[in-house]
């Protein structure tokens, strides 16, 4: 399995050092392409949400650092106060304010009439949960940061069998990773296979 290529559409955002460390797939598309062309946003805000640990505020981060603009992350802690002024303010200057949260605005339960009417015509944009080809790359990235490489037939034992979230793959390194230096064992698909039972992440049972 080849991990993704990188993105390279530097237009509204150029494309800095730390951006490769954002691993594009179809989770995540709609998503990046919406910074990546934002002087087309309706207005000079917008809200990013997505799981935890699924590299939004990496985006949102980077997105702030190359072109200006206020981040809040997580937007639904701070005052609400602090959000109006802030959109309010995005609007004047036109460097973009950028809201990270769990969720969409109806769910931040906003008390400021004035908040929620200019949230209400702020865009929201998603990073969903990762689909096969960003969970393999994300598994190889977390290994690659440990100096290792999980060979490929591992590496498609371990994302067929383990829950796909952004989690898990955190989870599924770690146990395996722990279980090999106890073991010291290779990374070969039955230690990593012992590793996953051990860890709680697959049930025990015969060998497929």
């Amino acid at each position: 399995m080849k991990l993704p290529d990188q993105f390279a559409l530097p237009l509204d955002w150029p494309q800095g050092s730390d951006d490769s460390r954002f691993i594009l797939s179809e989770a995540n598309q709609a998503a990046h392409e919406h910074f990546q062309f934002w002087s087309r946003w309706p207005v000079k805000a917008t809200i990013l949400i997505g799981p935890r640990r699924s590299g939004r505020s990496l985006l949102a981060r980077n997105f702030v650092a190359r072109v200006g603009g206020r981040l809040f992350d997580p937007a639904e802690d701070h005052e609400e106060e602090a959000l109006f002024h802030a959109w309010n303010q995005a609007q004047e200057t036109g460097l973009p304010l950028v809201l990270v949260a769990s969720a969409a605005p109806p769910d931040w339960s906003i008390a400021l009439p004035d908040l929620r009417t200019r949230l209400a015509v702020t865009p929201v944009v998603r990073i969903e949960q990762p689909d096969d080809r960003l969970f393999a790359a994300l598994i190889q990235r977390l290994f690659a940061d440990r100096g290792l490489h999980l060979p490929e037939e591992a590496l498609r034992y371990v994302v067929s069998r383990v829950t796909r979230d952004y989690w898990t793959a955190e989870r599924v390194v770690d146990a395996i990773d722990r279980f090999a230096i106890a073991e010291r064992a290779r990374l070969t698909v039955p230690t990593v296979r012992r590793a996953l039972v051990a860890g709680g992440l697959i049930t025990g049972g015969i060998e497929e």
